[in-house]
């Protein structure tokens, strides 16, 4: 009878959906502009994640009494029923790699390891008590980015370019850049469309070189050609759309076509060159290089032409201390260096082309890193660095209708756990949708007999950082 009721309910639409966020999916037009369901602050986002997690110890979180505690042994509290990446047996406590000041009206704590952010923190809010449930780097990635630890879900940009489309029609409306040498740890599931349309998945160009691979025509081949061509191909898909129906296939038609404008429209918004001197020097950036700083450039410009989703993955933030490039006094000071100017500048800039109000821009990694040095396998490293952390991280956000100057969220005083204003990815999550108009909790898509939505079953708008 229970069974038989399920099925009779889900005949009869009781399903408790009616509500939800119906997104007209055009296969034809599948990236056309739409509307949210109610009015949002932002049109677009750029989301800088810093693959790998940055310690917040070393730049935002200050706790003075945990370089008290520095070099002693820690206490077995922090470990008893703990899991850890790589610490195993009982490793030193470590105190702050850097010097702290606090900075603005909002009277925020920023290191010195980020000169120039600190000049802009009355326009951010900051959230100091994040926290997650995975501590290896592929799944925290996935979990930020698609709403799951495992492969097979769509990314944020995807759900987000599903739900609004984009404004440029010659541009794709999920664009990825990537810079540090290395793909992030969940490989490209990070920015695919998992269930959702294939159009929808995120498409990587790159600041040197061709901005996209394949772009240019082949040798012996002239525009003229190559649009007879993929007219031929298309007139092909159309018949087999004709057959079968399949609303994959338009959609596939549609991206021949967008591949074909796009060698025009691409390569001019991916150029730096022309950008005048006092923006090369705002943001540090040398055209011609692959590098974090052209990147950050490079989402300004896309999300000014139209682009609704700029996801930005700098690798190499993974600070160990198995050598001097993983090293917490080391090469993580050299990460800073790469992204403080530029991500400082993103703001100023955007602010001074009237862009920040409409723009979203989130900072963050995976997890955070323990206030314990790491001890690998229980024996010290050869340098200092701090293991996987799940339990307290710091995200910021600027501009989208985030409130300015707010720091949301407590740790305690080693900055182990979250005291207050404890939030996790889901609420993240949520928070984002919220500024481009979606309620999270409404905004499904169907597959495989149930309805999915980016946040799970979870998540919870924060609230308290929304102007």
């Amino acid at each position: 009878m229970g069974l038989g009721g399920l099925a009779l309910g889900a005949l009869l639409g009781c399903h408790g959906r009616r509500d939800a966020a119906k997104i007209v999916f055009d296969p034809a037009h599948p990236l056309a502009p739409k509307l949210p369901p109610f009015a949002g602050k932002a049109k677009s986002i750029i989301y800088l994640h810093m693959a790998g997690a940055p310690s917040q110890l070393e730049l935002f979180d200050y706790k003075p009494e945990l370089m008290k505690m520095d070099g002693q042994d820690c206490p077995p509290s922090l470990l008893e029923g703990k899991r850890f990446a790589f610490i195993r047996g009982v490793p030193k406590m470590l105190g702050p790699q850097a010097r702290f000041a606090q900075y603005g009206e909002s009277r925020a704590w920023v290191s010195e390891n980020l000169p120039h952010f600190s000049s802009i923190v009355d326009e951010v809010s900051f959230l100091k008590a994040v926290t997650t449930d995975q501590f290896n780097h592929a799944p925290a990635q996935l979990l930020v980015h698609t709403g799951s630890p495992r492969l097979g879900r769509p990314s944020m940009g995807s759900w987000v370019t599903y739900g609004l489309g984009t404004e440029n029609q010659d541009l794709p409306g999920f664009v990825v850049l990537t810079s540090g040498g290395k793909f992030p740890d969940a490989g490209k599931s990070v920015w695919g469309s998992g269930f959702l349309p294939s159009v929808y998945q995120g498409v990587q160009c790159r600041s040197e070189g061709d901005p996209v691979l394949f772009l240019n025509d082949p040798a012996g081949m002239d525009r003229g050609l190559r649009k007879a061509s993929i007219d031929a191909i298309n007139a092909v898909n159309q018949q087999e759309f004709k057959e079968y129906s399949d609303p994959e296939i338009l959609s596939r038609i549609s991206q021949y076509e967008m591949a074909f404008r796009m060698q025009i429209s691409v390569p001019e918004v991916m150029n730096i060159a022309d950008e005048p001197a006092y923006i090369h020097e705002l943001y540090g950036t040398k055209p011609g290089q692959a590098s974090l700083a052209n990147n950050i450039l490079l989402a300004r410009k896309l999300v000014e032409k139209g682009v609704r989703f700029v996801q930005v993955f700098d690798w190499g933030w993974d600070s160990h201390g198995t050598d001097a490039s993983l090293a917490i006094d080391v090469g993580f000071i050299n990460k800073c260096r790469q992204v403080d100017r530029a991500m400082t500048a993103l703001i100023l800039d955007l602010k001074q082309r009237g862009l920040l109000d409409e723009t979203l821009v989130i900072w963050g990694g995976e997890f955070g890193r323990t206030p314990m040095m790491e001890n690998r396998e229980g024996k010290p490293n050869p340098f200092k660095g701090r293991d996987h952390h799940t339990d307290a991280f710091t995200i910021w956000m600027a501009g989208g209708g985030i409130r300015k100057g707010c720091v949301h969220g407590e740790t305690d005083e080693i900055g182990y756990s979250a005291l207050s204003g404890k939030v996790d990815t889901f609420d993240v999550q949520a928070t984002i949708l919220n500024q481009l108009g979606f309620d999270h909790t409404r905004f499904t898509y169907d597959f495989q007999g149930r309805p999915f939505r980016l946040t799970d079953v979870k998540g919870n708008v924060i609230k308290e950082i929304i102007a």
